[in-house]
């Protein structure tokens, strides 16, 4: 299967980011690409989402495999083919934007050519969204391209780690991120690492490190964020309650503590943040 859709590069768009083409090849065992440093003036990312392929730098021949991508900036030489015997399904998007080079060199993505992505599924629903919009639409929503081309990205950088860094598997990995929503969703009740390390059948060490590695913060920084934008909605919601209902029902001990840590996230106490929308 082959889905491949190219657009025109427009001159001075208002927009973040914007795409150049967008495209889907399975079961292709002769897709290979060479193009000479200076040829292609777009970033572009390929993901691998199943088989295998190769990226050649520098001499160097470096494999990929599912849940792993390589990200070229404007003008790089780049060099990329499937394996004849395993053939990769390799999913892409060009892309590109007058400030887009500044944000990617902010977040340190010029320092490494091969990715691993620690989250595949919201990479992939991000980018069948987009190649579906262009597919459907082409350039009648612009604005709906930008919004969905900077999504992709946006899952990009959340969730790619340099490959060489890479040390977790895939499956216990999965297991603790498939605990995230119920996390989320018993965020307010009492939190036993224990338990939830149970859950995902790894000790309360290996909980806390494929946690941190995945997500990027502990757990209990993850409920506890939970917890503040639970908190947040119900003090909207429900303006005739009082600091300390809100606090016990959000999982704190007392108001006190739960204004400490209010206030080191958001920047005022849970009153300031009411005041802002209820007088």
């Amino acid at each position: 299967m082959m889905r491949q859709t190219v657009l025109l590069t427009l001159q001075d768009i208002p927009y973040f980011c914007y795409p150049e083409s967008v495209g889907h090849y399975t079961d292709h065992a002769q897709h290979a690409v060479l193009r000479e440093a200076g040829v292609l003036g777009n970033f572009n990312i390929h993901y691998v989402a199943a088989g295998k392929g190769y990226v050649e730098a520098d001499g160097v021949v470096h494999e990929l495999r599912a849940g792993q991508a390589v990200l070229y900036f404007p003008h790089q030489r780049q060099h990329y083919y499937s394996s004849e015997d395993e053939p990769w399904d390799v999913r892409w998007v060009h892309f590109y934007g007058e400030r887009l080079h500044d944000y990617m060199l902010e977040r340190g993505l010029h320092r490494n050519l091969l990715w691993t992505l620690r989250q595949r599924t919201s990479w992939e629903d991000a980018h069948l969204a987009l190649l579906e919009e262009v597919e459907q639409n082409r350039m009648l929503r612009p604005a709906q391209l930008s919004t969905l081309t900077y999504a992709l990205l946006a899952e990009f950088v959340q969730h790619a780690v340099p490959l060489k860094n890479t040390r977790t598997t895939s499956k216990t990995e999965s297991r603790v991120l498939s605990l995230l929503p119920r996390m989320q969703q018993e965020a307010c009740e009492p939190f036993l690492l224990q338990d939830w390390a149970d859950r995902a059948e790894v000790s309360t060490y290996y909980f806390c490190k494929i946690f941190k590695n995945a997500v990027e913060m502990t757990p209990m920084e993850f409920i506890t964020r939970s917890r503040l934008q639970m908190a947040k909605q119900w003090l909207l919601e429900r303006p005739s309650a009082n600091i300390g209902q809100i606090a016990e029902e959000a999982g704190y001990p007392n108001a006190s503590y739960f204004n400490r840590q209010f206030m080191a996230h958001e920047g005022m106490t849970p009153t300031d943040y009411r005041g802002l929308y209820h007088k």
